[in-house]
């Protein structure tokens, strides 16, 4: 079984992108999540996830969130290499999300939003 989830703040807006073909769309983020426990020094420390979305979904994230809002993420872990430009092995591992929650965002603006698509 390869499942994740993942509770955190976006590092940076999200933006979106289309692949090399233009045919899908996705959206690349770090989600930095809070360690279960304290530094010697008394302070927490984060891990820096990437994630990768696809289609709608990854809509939806760019046009809602932004720098520092709270994302929960569940997905998959995709780990894969590859030879960069100079020839050297690199290592890749993100989280390829299959559903989200906003956690925080901007509420006023998403339900007015959706009364606009009612009207």
């Amino acid at each position: 079984m390869n499942k994740i989830i993942i509770l955190g703040r976006l590092v940076r807006n999200p933006e979106l992108k289309k692949t090399e073909d233009g045919e899908r769309v996705f959206t690349r983020f770090t989600v930095a999540v809070e360690q279960n426990f304290k530094a010697i020094d008394g302070t927490r420390k984060a891990d820096f996830i990437p994630v990768i979305v696809w289609g709608k979904k990854a809509e939806i994230i760019c046009k809602y969130l932004k720098k520092s809002d709270f994302i929960s993420v569940s997905g998959r872990l995709r780990a894969c290499s590859y030879d960069d430009a100079e020839g050297k092995r690199k290592y890749i591992a993100e989280v390829v999300a299959e559903d989200f929650k906003f956690i925080t965002y901007n509420k006023k603006e998403v339900e007015n939003e959706i009364l606009d698509q009612v009207e």
